[in-house]
């Protein structure tokens, strides 16, 4: 029995070191592919859910607000609460940036029980352009971010434009642990599905769709129900037969968890959205996790000489991977030393999101049911 499972556990190691050294070779694809030129410079407007005044959401916002775009760009920030102390952060805004058409939308409808698609459909009406850019609040982009996400749209059959992101760390430890999931785990691993056809993804990052196309598909009322609402989006624009394009550059998405709890109840949260989403996917990317059964075979083997090689082997191929994505810019640099704890705690995260249980998003819990809908607790 003991040699049976040292078998399972080299194999899924060495399997799982393979599919890390294909993971780093596609980002490394990845941050060579050359950007598209922008056609002609269309009106934009910019919309932004915000919950709550975060750890460095000025700084996200001013990233927006600072766009380098010869065109009109109108940005609409919307709460649900009067008393939100976000709407002081865009008021500050707006005197620091007064030349932009940026806009606070106090919203008082609660549709479904997705609160970031009600936040959105509550401000949409004061969209004045037929671009539409949807991000989360805790996204960062580059001056160029607008004209080069609209270029991508432009491109012959693309219906839909949406971007990979890196993780940047604001707090200490536990943040960094957090923007380490995204840069050693979730990236490389979209990049994976990509190349293999096994994935089609879209990400609250970024969406940029045309007003024809988000009315095709029902307008935003449509996924109001729906916690993976970014996912879903993807999926009902390839359905009009168009495409979903990754833009080649990557934003940066902030952490700033100040607690093992925090980081926790996102990660498991993130977790079974995407298990829920992508159910094969997700139980194929045990092999993104080969540290922890090389770390099991060692005392399955009696600490071998081979198992300890497979180790070895194995850490190798997975520190590989955020070497690379270092070269993708931005995000936080710090991470690559975390790799064998975060490859770790990964795999927990993995085990625990197969359990029951609800999940905590923005300071609310939630029931998720099998088709993807959430009702509020």
């Amino acid at each position: 029995m003991t040699s049976c499972l040292w078998l399972v556990c080299t194999l899924v190691a060495i399997i799982g070191s393979a599919y890390a050294v294909l993971a780093a070779l596609l980002v490394a694809r990845f941050a060579r592919r050359p950007k598209p030129i922008l056609a002609s410079a269309e009106n934009v407007t910019l919309i932004k859910p915000l919950y709550g005044a975060e750890t460095g959401l000025e700084a996200s916002l001013a990233s927006f607000c600072a766009q380098k775009y010869p065109a009109e760009l109108q940005m609409l920030c919307g709460v649900q609460d009067p008393t939100d102390p976000a709407i002081k952060i865009v008021h500050t805004l707006q005197k620091q940036f007064p030349s932009l058409d940026l806009e606070v939308v106090q919203g008082t409808r609660r549709a479904g029980g997705n609160p970031k698609i009600a936040n959105i459909i509550s401000m949409f009406p004061r969209a004045k352009h037929d671009v539409i850019v949807l991000s989360d609040s805790d996204m960062r982009v580059a001056p160029d971010y607008v004209g080069e996400t609209l270029a991508c749209l432009q491109q012959p059959g693309v219906g839909l434009v949406t971007c990979l992101y890196r993780g940047d760390a604001l707090e200490g430890f536990r943040s960094r642990m957090a923007a380490a999931a995204v840069n050693q785990h979730f990236l490389p691993s979209v990049l994976v599905g990509v190349a293999l056809g096994l994935a089609k993804p879209c990400f609250g990052s970024t969406i940029a769709l045309r007003r024809d196309t988000l009315e095709r598909i029902g307008g935003f009322e449509a996924f109001a129900n729906t916690l993976a609402d970014d996912y879903a989006m993807g999926e009902a624009v390839r359905g009009l037969g168009l495409k979903v394009e990754i833009a080649p550059f990557v934003v940066s998405h902030t952490f700033a968890e100040k607690s093992f709890g925090e980081l926790w109840a996102h990660e498991i949260r993130w977790a079974r959205t995407i298990r829920l989403v992508d159910p094969m996917g997700y139980a194929g990317s045990i092999v993104a996790h080969p540290l922890p059964f090389a770390l099991a075979a060692l005392p399955l083997s009696g600490f071998s000489a081979i198992a300890w090689m497979i180790l070895a082997g194995t850490l190798a191929c997975r520190l590989f991977v955020p070497i690379q994505v270092l070269r993708l810019g931005g995000g936080d640099k710090s991470s690559i030393w975390l790799s064998p704890l975060r490859d770790v705690l990964s795999f927990v995260v993995f085990v625990a999101s197969y359990m029951p249980g609800a999940v905590n998003w923005r300071g609310r819990r939630y029931n998720v049911g099998s088709d993807g809908t959430v009702t509020p607790i």
